[in-house]
């Protein structure tokens, strides 16, 4: 039987797991504590970083359905808690590691879908989700004042087209047919 604070510490592993969108292992032998505190910061409010005992997390893990991750706990893991923008998260920890090589990222998992380190990194290199959403509205304006344009086009130069006729025929007199009623009584 389970020790009750071991059964705790897994059901709010787990619930870290469920509450959040994407987790990122990462092994941090040789960060100080003052380092690991400053990483922290620089995860922002979007993220909780927690150091975890492997076996505790790997159990979290798989009732949560994440079996992809099992070969990963080894060694002094701590796990991101991702509950905002993973980009973000994802550059911060990218930015930490090259200043602190002793921090290294293992993988991680995004939305249910377990990511390896290369992954992550690709991840970090996105631009941020409203950077994202402003270029994709930028480019849907963009076409759709394209569509306005060209359905404006149509009626505005058939406009022009009449009036350019119209000064045409009183420009040549009330007597002298349009050219389209002198092709008219040719055929």
């Amino acid at each position: 039987m389970a020790r009750p604070d071991k059964a705790a510490a897994v059901a709010e592993i787990t619930e870290l797991f469920r509450g959040s969108n994407a987790a990122v292992l990462t092994e941090y032998r040789g960060l100080t504590v003052k380092q690991v505190k400053t990483l922290r910061r620089s995860l922002g409010a979007n993220a909780q970083y927690a150091v975890v005992k492997n076996t505790l997390t790997k159990i979290a893990a798989n009732e949560v359905g994440i079996t992809e991750l099992d070969d990963q706990f080894t060694g002094p893991t701590a796990v991101a808690f991702v509950t905002g923008d993973p980009v973000e998260s994802a550059k911060a920890l990218r930015d930490f590691a090259k200043e602190n090589p002793a921090l290294v990222i293992k993988g991680g998992v995004l939305d249910g879908k377990a990511l390896s380190a290369d992954e992550i990194k690709q991840l970090a290199d996105l631009e941020s989700r409203e950077v994202l959403l402003a270029k994709l509205a930028g480019a849907l304006k963009a076409k759709q004042s394209q569509a306005a344009a060209l359905f404006q086009a149509l009626p505005s130069k058939l406009v022009r087209t009449v009036d350019a006729l119209r000064d045409k025929v009183e420009q040549g007199g009330a007597g002298t047919p349009a050219p389209a009623a002198e092709d008219a009584a040719a055929e």
